[in-house]
């Protein structure tokens, strides 16, 4: 009888542990080859929210599904407001979901996580000093874009969403241009949060190894010493130290050139990446990258882990981490030489233990060609050759401020979603500045992302030039700590600059010109009159045949150096104030 009693009670406490779980059971463990709908994954934290006062769910803005981008707040003592929070010290760690709904994985970690750490009081009691913002699916569009074929190449789950949005953008490459209003949301949201810690949970593709999980860490070459010193030296070793301690073992993204024993390279994050952009803010970012090939209950478990873990580090290293980071601000305010448009630094390299398979080749059954392939019966561990460190090919000298004209709205608007302070000309004035004049850039031949986009930037910059800005022009003085993000945008030769994006390119074709027959008479005269401009054509054609066979090239040359010639084509029209004069600024 006491065996019947005792098994009944035994039953009976774990059917109440089941049954109180079971209501908030997530699709994915219910049945592991599943991965949330939008409306599951929305439901299940609004559930837990009207459960407990610590969680907070919220619409924080538009996508263009015409659905609401959410955000979930897990916040201990019900302080929802990021301001009083880091009044008191508290950190706060970011967690961005389904950017390629493809890659659902973090949509189901996250939501165990957050009931996890709100029913567990072990789990709780390591978020006295964190705050959680989760943002349950980002690409929403590509949610309800649901399907079970787009992802050849992985391992479940059963069903999934499509990587394009409802524009069919990928979003990881949206966060400057911002053309979706997911990313201007999520803009305004990371701003309102300004994190501490940044995880874009993604599964990769590319070549095969034993790890389930790969990590694309925040390039350090390109971080505020001081911060990248943090990362590398103490946040980095434990990551991959308690990862492996639950059986999670990682090592840095597989960026390989033909296959991973020839040795792997650090991803460069530019800012169009979720993780580039984070950096712009001095905020630590990470892309947790799962392996395809992998079962996706693993996937889910691993980034459920690296979740859990990264919270107890911030945890554990809070006090180091919140002085660096402050450091890395004060640093960033002042910082006179901001270099970009990095490059793989091929001198420096170093050794880390690899677990791969051996790769090799053999005749593919479709094209009769050489395929490779790995075998997964040949297992190895090796050291292979990791090149992880960066190098800038230019570096821009901060002016005392940018000045913009406020026809460029689209511009203004962006610098706003991001925090930045912008003054106005209080009067119209004609300024003393240092311009830009675009000499040459190569434009992409095929649309990339919406966009023809500009790179190999060459500019000459014209020291001050008297130009007449207006009552309402912007001002943004760089004295903020959102210096590197104005710099990388503003400078136009910035690989991910507002130019480069072709936000300028209105510039770039002239407005007015002449008419061959007209002219003929004005450019005589101008070379009766002006003998060096006579000098310097006869130069010319000596040295160009094919210019000195062509009147019109001679009449546009002629043209372009007399005061007919527009003043502002190809002059990019932001200017760098340098000088110490007080400008009129509205108050």
């Amino acid at each position: 009888m006491r065996v019947v009693s005792l098994l009944f009670c035994t039953f009976f406490l774990f059917g109440n542990l089941f049954a109180q779980k079971s209501k908030f059971m997530t699709p994915f463990e219910k049945t592991p080859n599943t991965t949330s709908t939008y409306q599951e994954a929305i439901r299940f934290y609004e559930k837990l929210a009207k459960e407990y006062d610590q969680l907070q769910v919220n619409e924080v803005g538009m996508t263009d599904s015409g659905h609401p981008l959410h955000e979930v707040v897990l916040s201990t003592d019900g302080d929802f407001d990021p301001v009083s929070l880091k009044e008191k010290g508290r950190m706060i760690l970011f967690i961005n979901n389904a950017i390629h709904p493809g890659e659902p994985c973090g949509v189901d970690a996250s939501m165990m996580l957050i009931r996890d750490y709100l029913e567990m009081k072990n789990k709780g009691s390591q978020l006295q000093h964190i705050v959680i913002v989760v943002i349950p699916i980002y690409n929403i569009g590509g949610a309800l874009n649901r399907n079970s074929v787009t992802r050849a190449n992985q391992n479940g789950p059963l069903s999934y969403g499509f990587r394009g949005n409802a524009k069919n953008l990928d979003l990881n490459r949206d966060f400057i241009k911002c053309d979706s209003r997911n990313a201007q949301t999520f803009n305004q949201l990371f701003t309102k949060w300004n994190p501490d810690v940044f995880v874009d949970n993604h599964t990769s593709n590319g070549a095969d190894y034993q790890y389930t999980m790969t990590l694309i860490a925040t390039q350090h070459s390109k971080m505020d010493p001081t911060l990248a010193g943090y990362m590398n030296d103490k946040m980095l070793p434990k990551l991959y130290k308690e990862m492996a301690n639950r059986k999670w073992e990682m090592t840095p993204y597989v960026f390989s050139r033909e296959k991973p024993d020839d040795g792997i390279a650090a991803f460069m994050d530019s800012p169009r990446y979720s993780s580039g952009y984070a950096a712009l803010f001095n905020c630590i970012s990470f892309m947790p990258e799962t392996h395809m090939f992998k079962p996706f209950e693993d996937r889910v478990k691993s980034t459920y882990a690296f979740l859990d873990i990264m919270i107890g580090t911030m945890q554990d290293q809070r006090a180091v981490l919140q002085v660096a980071r402050k450091e890395a601000i004060a640093n960033t305010k002042s910082k006179i030489y901001f270099p970009f448009n990095w490059e793989l630094d091929q001198t420096q390299s170093e050794k880390i233990s690899f677990k791969g398979y051996e790769a090799g080749y053999k005749k593919s059954e479709v094209t009769g060609k050489d395929r490779l392939f790995y075998d997964r019966n040949k297992p190895f561990t090796k050291d292979i050759p990791y090149l992880r460190h960066y190098k800038s090919k230019i570096t821009a000298t901060r002016p005392m401020a940018y000045i913009i004209p406020q026809g460029y709205h689209e511009v203004i608007d962006r610098l706003k979603w991001n925090g930045v302070k912008l003054e106005r000309l209080s009067e119209d004035i004609n300024m003393q500045v240092d311009l830009y004049r675009i000499q040459d850039f190569k434009t992409s031949e095929t649309a990339y992302e919406g966009h023809y986009l500009h790179r190999n930037i060459e500019v000459d910059t014209l020291k001050q030039i008297e130009w007449p800005f207006y009552e309402g022009d912007y001002v943004v003085f760089t004295n903020q700590s959102t210096n590197r993000y104005i710099v990388e945008t503003l400078e136009p030769q910035a690989s991910d600059s507002y130019f480069a994006w072709n936000f300028f390119d209105g510039i770039l074709m002239q407005k007015e010109y002449f008419s061959s027959y007209v002219f003929e008479d004005l450019a005589a005269e101008y070379l009766k009159t002006n003998p060096d401009l006579k000098a310097k054509l006869e130069t010319k054609k000596m040295a160009d045949p094919k210019f000195a066979d062509n009147a019109r090239a001679q009449l546009d040359f002629i043209y372009r150096n007399t005061d007919h010639y527009e003043r502002t084509h190809r002059v990019y029209p932001v200017a760098r104030f340098v000088y110490d004069f007080r400008l009129p600024i509205e108050k």
